[in-house]
């Protein structure tokens, strides 16, 4: 079993954005593979914090049904939400049958590296204008972003192998694949919250290098952005400048229906739905109705209304269609495995730092990511964090349990 969650694992990471919905293929061999647990029944011993992430899973899950109790919506509203109680018994099986570490940090590597891959061949070779995988353009960048920084999480469990220096450039390598894949996509959010993913990797890896070598890696990412943002082909310059250009056109009175312009009408419509119904929330068709009033009145623009269904915020969108719970559920669903993971970004043993440092990630690049998306609104963007915070609490608390007691 350990071996079949190895593969799966790495297939988890690996196959995510360079198949069509590559991101299920290792989630549902795990979810698969977790029917063994009926038959072997393994001594777990749950511990609380283990029942405190299965309850966030479960309870994200619960507003969905609860989103659609009060909005009358389909069942098939329930699709995305219920990733995360199909979540719960891949983290038991990978709690109980861990897979090799080697794989999991091999898998990211590849899923970077191929993601950044063929984010260049789309934006250099074929020309298209932002590189968009098999996925929306802004989930394919985020979530490449995101197999990047667990590459770099991964650095610690390197320095504890054999091969460090081969396993630290392996690591290293698909950190830029994935940053490269976010850059060819455009996708701005991601790159706001960077600083945070550098102050987490500071807090969990900073003690291990000599003030020289903070310097000069300091200067080297200065360097970085610098001659990102000067190469044209790259295509940051040219979303960076139309970032102030859609915020001065917006504040002239125009541009309502531009890649910024449409998030503000967006906050704007969705923050009066709010303040009218702020407890329990307007659900997926009450919103739009309610998009499509304020439209009407004249408060936000048209086209904006009829074509987005969320507001591209993951707390806004939570909190106007399943209100205050939804709100505090979806918080919790980011702070508690933050906490949990964050407690151990200095343990001394380096295979357990890297996994705290890698679930600590997660819910720092997606409260980075929601600020202008609403993943959790995308099969991609659901899978994605549900799948992986299984995986890596699984294999957290498994290592964990694996060190002798001091």
């Amino acid at each position: 079993m350990r071996t079949y969650t190895s593969v799966a694992v790495w297939l988890l990471g690996a196959v995510a954005l360079v198949i069509p919905s590559g991101y299920s293929l290792g989630a549902l061999l795990l979810l698969l593979g977790s029917a063994v647990l009926l038959f072997t029944r393994p001594r777990l011993a749950l511990s609380r914090q283990d029942k405190w992430i299965m309850l966030v899973m479960l309870a994200f899950c619960l507003t969905g049904l609860w989103e659609i109790a009060v909005s009358g919506e389909a069942l098939r509203e329930f699709d995305r939400p219920s990733r995360f109680l199909l979540a719960i018994p891949v983290l038991l099986l990978v709690m109980a049958y861990p897979p090799r570490f080697a794989f999991l940090w091999s898998g990211l590597v590849v899923g970077a590296l191929g993601a950044g891959g063929w984010a260049g061949w789309q934006k250099l070779v074929e020309g298209t204008d932002r590189a968009t995988g098999y996925t929306y353009v802004i989930q394919f960048g985020d979530i490449s972003m995101l197999l990047g920084i667990l590459c770099l999480a991964g650095l610690g469990w390197a320095l504890a192998q054999p091969q460090r220096k081969s396993w630290c450039a392996l690591l290293l390598l698909g950190a830029l694949g994935g940053l490269l894949g976010s850059l060819f996509s455009g996708s701005r959010g991601g790159w706001v919250g960077l600083p945070f993913v550098f102050l987490v990797l500071y807090r969990a890896y900073g003690g291990l290098m000599t003030r020289r070598t903070q310097a000069v890696l300091a200067v080297l990412c200065v360097v970085g952005v610098a001659t990102v943002y000067a190469i044209p082909q790259m295509g940051v310059q040219h979303r960076v400048n139309s970032a102030f250009s859609d915020i001065a056109e917006y504040a002239a009175g125009g541009g309502q229906t531009s890649s910024l312009g449409a998030r503000f009408e967006m906050w704007q419509g969705a923050s009066r739905l709010v303040a009218e119904k702020p407890l329990v929330g307007w659900g997926e068709t009450g919103y739009r109705q309610g998009m499509e009033r304020l439209a009407e009145e004249g408060i936000v623009n048209s086209r904006v209304a009829e074509r987005y269904g969320h507001p591209h915020n993951e707390l806004l969108n939570a909190q106007v269609k399943q209100g205050v719970l939804g709100l505090v559920i979806l918080l919790a669903l980011y702070l508690v495995p933050l906490k949990l993971f964050a407690r151990e970004l200095r343990a001394p043993d380096m295979s357990l730092r890297a996994l705290a440092t890698a679930g600590t990630l997660l819910p720092v690049a997606y409260i980075d990511f929601g600020l202008t998306q609403s993943l959790m609104e995308h099969n991609s963007g659901a899978m994605v964090y549900a799948f992986w915070l299984a995986v890596l609490w699984g294999c957290f608390q498994a290592k964990r349990k694996s060190l002798p007691m001091t």
